[in-house]
């Protein structure tokens, strides 16, 4: 199997429907030891824990530890945690994004102070420090790699915000892969193209957006969570040894297109508002 005898961690599962989701569970069948992350619960209840749980049981998780990427003590004792438990780490997962419900509804030219400075620490810090710490643990090398979109490189109408963040994340893959590349750590992200997740799901036209898109790529349809699976474990396993500050597109080619006229001759319908994918 392609991970039998790695370890990693995978931060930023949510809960079924999430692409970090599908990750762990296809690099668990190919024989990876994995820990994880939820958010921190805010009572007795542990809701957070037990959405993850939902996951991750059935993967013989070797950790899950609450850890709240906004603040460096959690990133810390998390990581030590890892450090107790694991050792050293082979790989290490990003999939973690935020931004305020009020800002992400406002034209970018309208967000405000506090929730740019929220979003950028949660969408884009928190790579970084997270990072940092998980390198620390890859005392023989390792593979990095964090979740993009499309609305980073091209305006999309409605991400707003999240676009900015976007693109100061595929910004920070390229400086993380030159600062740590001599420790043989490659650092990379994957551009999905959208997915049906918790986010999506409260775009109340997604379905015509999936039909949109994928009478637009090349391919001829959209891209499934196991799409973005099997393009983590390259990237994340020795068979991507050469990769490292890439953006790779899984998007079914839809980035390449200059032209929505293919789309169009089929008649589907269009639509101003892009999924939140995050």
């Amino acid at each position: 199997m392609l991970f039998q005898g790695k370890k990693g961690v995978i931060m930023g599962v949510a809960n079924q429907m999430s692409i970090a989701a599908s990750v762990a569970q296809f690099l668990h069948s190919q024989g990876a030891q994995l820990a994880f992350s939820h958010l921190p619960d805010k009572d007795d209840r542990g809701r957070n824990e037990a959405r993850v749980r939902r996951v991750t049981d059935a993967l013989n998780p070797v950790l899950l530890k609450p850890c709240d990427v906004g603040n460096d003590e959690d990133i810390k004792n998390f990581f030590a945690a890892v450090k107790e438990t694991m050792g050293s780490i082979d790989f290490f997962v990003h999939s973690i994004a935020f931004a305020p419900t009020e800002d992400l509804k406002q034209k970018t030219v309208d967000v405000s102070r506090a929730g740019f400075k929220l979003a950028m620490d949660i969408s884009v810090y928190s790579f970084i420090s997270c990072a940092r710490a998980a390198a620390e643990l890859m005392t023989s090398g390792g593979s990095i790699v964090t979740m993009t979109y499309y609305g980073g490189e091209k305006v999309l109408p409605g991400y707003n915000l999240m676009g900015v963040c976007k693109a100061a994340l595929d910004c920070s893959v390229k400086y993380l892969a030159y600062d740590l590349g001599p420790k043989n750590i490659r650092v990379n992200a994957i551009s999905a193209g959208p997915i049906k997740t918790l986010a999506s799901s409260a775009v109340g036209d997604f379905s015509e957006l999936l039909k949109f898109y994928g009478a637009v790529a090349p391919l001829g349809r959209a891209v499934s969570q196991e799409d973005v699976a099997k393009a983590s474990a390259y990237l994340l396993s020795d068979w991507g040894s050469g990769t490292t500050g890439d953006v790779l597109h899984v998007d079914a080619g839809y980035h390449v297109m200059g032209s929505v006229r293919k789309g169009l001759r089929t008649g589907e319908k269009t639509t101003s508002q892009e999924p939140p994918t995050l």
